[in-house]
């Protein structure tokens, strides 16, 4: 691809807007950077963040997409262990500083220069995309570009939350909600050897909860939470997935002794809870902020193994402003995920 070159991708061009296909310069990959031909990318609720202004650094016109698959085709100086035609990924870990003591101790998603793909530069709504080499995860080959690609957002969230947490094979885990980043928890929590309890709306998400893997479900309209997960044992680990703090708040008295909520969906409201509740059972709540690019890695090594896959939606890169909408509206089932036909 020469310097003159142009490819196409998506662009918002102001804070709420709609987003449209044009042609863009293509970018040749400066010292430590290298270029990926982008073969798929999901849509992420996050990406609305983006494309709303919400970020700080955020300019427009901005091109969204962090879950992105490909190929490496260019590579910039000083770039090591990485060649053209790799397949890779890269995901809401998009580049850190590398010197700061979050970065010193491998710990580079919560660096305060942390790189997001459409944001610090131009995502994966386009045929290509040029990113720092550190935010780079090697692609199975036993997963297609389409299932690779909500791993490096949605998956790696999930799977490190759990892996990190102190659930341990055996434990009771229970994961709210079952929608994009929870179709993929139940799934992990399964294969991960945990007693797996899913929570969510309506009598008619039992059959997929057991699908996914779920030894038992509970209807958050019909249960108490609390109550069932107690008469259960209690819960070591709620996984909360949905942007909803009433109902994470709601699951606090399910968790057993030393139990923990781990927060990764993202509300603006306060949870609702006592320091009592915390106190006399010595739980505790935490937010969990996916990973860097080798917990990608990780989390795409699992799933291949093990049979986790996100269920997929296939939309090509034209009818992007249609995917985004579907993800928007909650109808997705579960993932949308932009093609290129690269």
């Amino acid at each position: 691809m020469s310097s003159s070159a142009t490819h196409r991708a998506v662009q918002v061009t102001e804070p709420g807007g709609d987003l449209s296909l044009v042609r863009v310069d293509a970018r040749e990959p400066g010292p430590g950077q290298v270029r990926v031909t982008v073969e798929a990318c999901g849509v992420c609720h996050s990406d609305q963040l983006i494309t709303a202004g919400h970020l700080p650094g955020t300019t427009f016109p901005v091109t969204p997409g962090h879950e992105i698959a490909g190929r490496i085709d260019a590579i910039g100086g000083d770039v090591a262990g990485w060649s053209a035609g790799d397949r890779v990924a890269v995901g809401w870990y998009g580049g850190s500083c590398g010197h700061c003591d979050a970065c010193r101790e491998g710990d580079g998603i919560l660096c305060p220069e942390l790189q997001v793909p459409g944001v610090a530069y131009a995502g994966g709504f386009a045929d290509s995309v040029v990113v720092p080499a550190v935010a780079l995860a090697a692609v199975p080959d036993e997963l297609t570009a389409v299932e690779a690609a909500p791993l490096a957002c949605a998956g790696v969230t999930v799977y490190n939350a759990l892996r990190r947490s102190s659930a341990r094979p055996g434990d009771t885990v229970a994961i709210l909600g079952l929608g994009g980043l929870g179709h993929l928890g139940v799934q992990f929590a399964a294969k991960m050897g945990f007693d797996t309890v899913a929570m969510a709306r309506g009598p008619e998400k039992a059959s997929l909860a057991h699908q996914l893997g779920a030894a038992r479900y509970i209807d958050t309209a019909a249960e108490n939470m609390a109550g069932a997960l107690q008469a259960q044992g209690g819960a070591k680990v709620v996984l909360a997935t949905v942007t909803n703090a009433t109902a994470m708040s709601r699951t606090i008295d399910g968790l057993g002794r030393r139990g923990e909520l781990i927060v990764v969906g993202v509300d603006m409201e306060a949870l609702d809870i006592t320091p009592l509740q915390l106190v006399g059972a010595a739980r505790r709540v935490r937010g969990h902020a996916s990973g860097i690019a080798v917990d990608t890695q990780d989390t795409m090594r699992f799933a291949a193994r093990n049979g986790v896959r996100a269920w997929t939606e296939e939309v090509p890169l034209e009818e992007a402003g249609a995917a985004f909408q579907k993800m928007l509206s909650g109808r997705a089932r579960f993932r949308m995920v932009l093609t290129t036909g690269n």
